[in-house]
């Protein structure tokens, strides 16, 4: 028991220091650039009249931004400050763990291309949908108000002309939100920490026996409370599958642990409301569900 313990312990201090570094380090670069993003444009084209256009940005945008479930909330702060339109930041929010070029890369290395365009496919589309969807239920008021000081288009202008007014203004920024959401990513590195030491290992070996139909939604389940990168899943996803694992629930794990993780989700608490977290977890779960049977049908 003690043994537990301690490697919890000393999981939860690497994970917390993991946390903490990627935060700060993603929220300063982000107040750093932000001053000479013209947001203003940005906005007018995500803001087409056209939903597919604005969730094709938001999707894009998460494409190229390589981050983990945990490192989308600064830029995820900033569109809401910003005023990105409320469909493309939860597009983004869902694409954003799931996609990026290298991960696809290495996914078709070690799966093939089938698995690697089937999962593509899936994850973009679903992240729209879901985008579009939140959004059309008006899910946009379940967002608290969170404000970081300096983000008015004259106060960018003068961090632009001064760059060491920016340096200073991006600390400030990037001190205020880890002060709103530290307790959030302490407990989420606890939670984290205490799921990865505290599940037997054969546990995955044991429900690969049954039948597929229900091991799917349960890897799914699974998946969603672990932190883990999702180039951390792929080799983890690749043991689960030389050990007998079937590939369809291999890929419903992998999609509900990179796309949410409770980690992210405490820290989403300090941004978003209970309805809203709500429909956030649903909605991974029913992608990497979803996905699970289309790999199930279509591999």
């Amino acid at each position: 028991m003690s043994e537990v313990v301690t490697k919890v312990l000393l999981e939860f201090l690497s994970l917390s220091k993991n946390l903490l570094v990627l935060f700060i380090g993603i929220s300063f670069f982000i107040s750093i650039i932000q001053p000479y993003v013209p947001f203003e444009k940005v906005e007018k084209w995500m803001s087409s009249k056209n939903p597919f256009l604005a969730n094709l940005a938001g999707a894009l945008l998460g494409f190229i931004t390589p981050f983990c479930s945990c490192s989308t909330v600064p830029l995820l702060v900033t569109m809401i400050n910003r005023k990105v339109p409320f469909q493309t930041v939860m597009t983004f929010l869902f694409s954003s763990p799931l996609l990026d070029p290298w991960i696809l890369g290495l996914m078709a290395y070690i799966y093939g291309l089938k698995v690697t365009i089937v999962y593509s496919v899936t994850t973009f589309v679903f992240s729209m949908i879901i985008g579009w969807y939140l959004d059309k239920k008006n899910y946009k008021e379940q967002v608290k108000n969170v404000v970081i000081k300096g983000v008015l288009p004259e106060q960018d202008e003068k961090r632009r002309k001064d760059f060491k007014l920016n340096i200073k203004e991006s600390i400030k920024e990037t001190i205020d939100l880890i002060r709103s959401v530290l307790v959030y990513i302490l407990i989420g590195a606890l939670v984290g920490a205490i799921i990865k030491e505290a599940v037997p290992t054969n546990f995955f070996n044991l429900i690969s026996e049954h039948n597929q139909l229900w091991v799917i939604p349960l890897a799914a389940i699974i998946g969603i409370p672990l932190y883990v990168r999702l180039s951390t899943m792929l080799p983890l996803a690749q043991a689960l599958m030389v050990n007998g694992f079937p590939i369809a629930p291999t890929m419903a794990l992998l999609i509900g642990g990179a796309g949410a993780s409770l980690p992210e989700i405490i820290m989403l608490k300090s941004i978003f409301r209970t309805k809203l977290i709500s429909a956030f977890v649903i909605s991974v779960f029913l992608m990497a569900t979803v996905s699970g049977y289309l790999f199930l049908i279509l591999t």
